[in-house]
Parts: structure tokens; C-alpha cells; sequence
């Protein structure tokens, strides 16, 4: 007996049928892959850039925001950390007058009060600067050196007449002939920026007008240097008193 075996030639409709499925089956694999890309791609562009956490820090101390540093303080963050300019926060704080900040920095056991910028400025020297008189009294209340080596709080208090903080200072021992590295007094600052009363002020508390910097300049020559007739006049005045005697 012969066996045959009966196979079944597929119709054409049907061949086309199924190639038909395997087109759509790797178009739709296809679209899908392509779909997820997109989706990525997509991620990618909208999502928005995450600020470190150390940018996020500096931006409260400028702004004053201290809820947002005693946040990121409570979170680990170092209170002696510095701007990508090498400014450390307690100095920026004192530059923007950021009080508030200020008060919550020299609240954490581990700030450095006499941490320096790059230009060797501390946060007090750059509060006596701008006439922030809270703020120095803060840094003196946590034991800030009044004495500083070198520039010191006076002469910037005394470059710009802050006479409430050249009191404070002095009130607190502030030597009244603190010599910078180049031999410059806050009297020699106080004369250059034409600031009669903090002259006084100085003189008062017994600053030597005859002091000479490195290259010979008396704080009168200073006042005469930069133009500053009524101090030329004030220290004059008081240089003849002082030839009487």
C-alpha cells in the first residue's frame, strides 16, 4: 500500500496575510523602540537642571535667606564652605550685610570666625567696611580678633568713616596705629578718603599723626595726596598744636 502524504499549497491571500503580520508585528517593534527614544530624549531635555548643594548655600547667604542655611547646615552642609571665588560664607554674608545669615553662621559651634578670602579678608574687616555695626558687634560677642595682623577691622572702618565702628574697635583695644604691611594707619586711611571726623576721632584716641608708611607719606601727606583740604587743614591745626608744647 502506498502512503501518500497530502500538503496543502498555501493560498496566496494567506501567504500575503501572514507577511503582511510580520511587517506590522516589526513595524509596531519598530515604532515602540522608536517611541521609547523619543520618551528618553524627551527626559533629557525637560527635565530641569538640580542645583548642587553648595551653589544652593550660597545663594541663601546672599539673599539672607537663613531658613534656607539652617537647612542646609542641618543637613551636613560645612559653615565654612566657599563660593567658587574662594569666599567663605561668613565673609560673603558680611559683604551682602546679611545679618541674619551672619547670626546663624556664628551660632554653629563649627564656623571659623577668622576665616579668611583669598585677598586675606575676614568677615569682620569686610562688616567694618561696609558700616555694619551689628555685625561686628556679633563677631566681637564670639571672641573675632580686633587686632588683626597686617590690614586690620580699623583701617577699613576708617577708610570709609564709619565712626560707630572705629569707637566700637577702639572700645574694645583695637591698637589706634595698627601699621598694615606697608606701614599704612587707619589715620593715613581715614585722611586719603577726606573723613574729618574719624580723623578726629582717631586723634582723639591718640593716633600719631607723624607716623610715616614704608615709602615716607604721613597721614598728612595722604590728606594733600587725594586732595582733602578741610583734613589738610584739621591735621595741619594740629601738628603746630603738638610743635607749641
Amino acid at each position: 500500500m502506498t502512503y501518500f502524504t497530502l500538503t496543502r499549497t498555501p493560498h496566496p491571500a494567506d501567504a500575503m496575510a501572514t507577511a503582511s503580520s510580520s511587517v506590522r508585528r516589526g513595524l509596531s517593534r519598530a515604532a515602540l523602540a522608536a517611541t521609547f527614544a523619543c520618551a528618553a530624549l524627551s527626559s533629557l531635555i525637560a527635565a530641569p537642571a538640580v542645583a548642587a548643594p553648595i551653589d544652593s548655600l550660597i545663594k541663601s547667604v546672599k539673599f539672607d535667606d537663613v531658613d534656607g542655611v539652617k537647612k542646609l547646615l542641618a543637613k551636613g552642609m560645612d559653615p565654612n564652605s566657599v563660593d567658587n571665588q574662594g569666599m567663605p560664607l561668613l565673609v560673603l554674608a558680611a559683604r551682602e550685610k546679611s545679618d541674619k545669615v551672619g547670626a546663624a553662621l556664628l551660632a554653629n559651634p563649627k564656623t571659623n570666625v577668622e576665616i579668611e578670602d583669598k585677598a586675606g579678608e575676614n568677615a569682620m574687616m569686610m562688616a567694618a567696611l561696609n558700616g555694619d555695626l551689628e555685625f561686628v558687634k556679633q563677631l566681637i560677642a564670639k571672641d573675632a580678633e580686633v587686632n588683626k595682623k597686617g590690614w586690620a577691622p580699623l583701617h577699613y572702618a576708617a577708610a570709609n568713616g564709619h565712626d560707630d565702628i572705629v569707637k566700637l574697635l577702639l572700645d574694645h583695644s583695637a591698637y589706634v596705629d595698627a601699621g598694615s604691611p606697608n606701614g599704612t594707619t587707619p589715620l593715613m586711611m581715614a585722611a586719603r578718603g577726606g573723613h574729618v571726623s574719624t580723623v578726629k576721632l582717631l586723634l582723639d584716641n591718640g593716633a600719631d599723626l607723624t607716623v610715616k608708611n614704608q615709602i615716607g607719606l604721613t597721614a598728612l601727606d595722604f590728606a594733600k595726596t587725594y586732595k582733602e583740604p578741610d583734613v589738610v587743614e584739621g591735621l595741619t591745626a594740629r601738628l603746630q598744636q603738638m610743635q607749641q608744647k
